[in-house]
């Protein structure tokens, strides 16, 4: 004879959401707070160590520099190999976002930034369930990278970018980037952009793994159970 069926926690659980969950929140704060520790103290220790005398940057030298002449602030040095056509490490102020994008519209990113962030809150509480881990390890990733570039945005009125990944290594087949640039990957960036760009694609693939997921643990919350 079939009995009641029992409620799912999982189920419940996904319908509240995670804001309902400690330990969603738990993991997704410290992981944020390691995330951006981490941004800031690698931008520090690269703008202390990489150029031949430490660099200091201040908000007030970049604002009278101008986006076009930042370079000014950065003493000459040669990058630091980390991996031979691998990785480099060399000193660039960045006005704009990842990749150079939108150069002198800082106020544009900081809102944009600001709103992203709500974004992700809401969707941490309202779209995952206690138990989707690797989501809320994404959108740490995400609010990390966000609030490790605000603040530098905020702080020094640009974003302090170090990691130039390959190098050297030109594109195939004589081709050019739209500015000209032959090298593969000519863009410096941070550990700030690497957070972004891991957690977005992280939350993409999540995205489609998701509806499976649910739909399977709905329909295992509505089986009865049978003697």
């Amino acid at each position: 004879m079939a009995r009641d069926a029992k409620p799912n926690p999982d189920r419940s659980s996904h319908v509240t959401g995670a804001r309902t969950s400690p330990g969603a929140w738990v993991l997704l704060l410290a992981l944020t707070a390691v995330g951006l520790a981490g941004d800031l103290w690698t931008k520090s220790l690269a703008f202390e160590r990489v150029a031949p005398v430490p660099v200091e940057v201040t908000r007030a030298d970049v604002i009278e520099t101008g986006p076009e002449s930042l370079g000014r602030l950065i003493p000459p040095h040669e990058p630091v190999t980390v991996i031979p056509s691998v990785l480099d490490f060399t000193l660039v102020l960045n006005p704009g976002a990842v990749f150079g994008i939108g150069a002198g519209q800082r106020w544009f990113f900081v809102a944009f930034t600001v709103l992203a962030m709500g974004v992700c809150l809401w969707m941490f509480g309202w779209w995952t369930s206690p138990r989707d881990r690797l989501a809320h390890a994404s959108f740490a990733l995400v609010i990390a990278g966000g609030l490790g570039n605000l603040y530098d945005r905020l702080m020094f009125a640009c974003v302090r970018d170090f990691i130039h990944p390959l190098p050297g290594v030109k594109l195939p087949f004589g081709l050019n980037w739209p500015s000209g640039e032959d090298e593969l990957w000519p863009y410096v960036s941070n550990v700030a952009d690497a957070y972004l760009i891991v957690g977005i694609a992280a939350l993409v693939w999540f995205s489609f793994k998701a509806p499976a997921h649910h739909a399977e643990s709905s329909e295992s919350s509505e089986r009865p159970a049978e003697d």
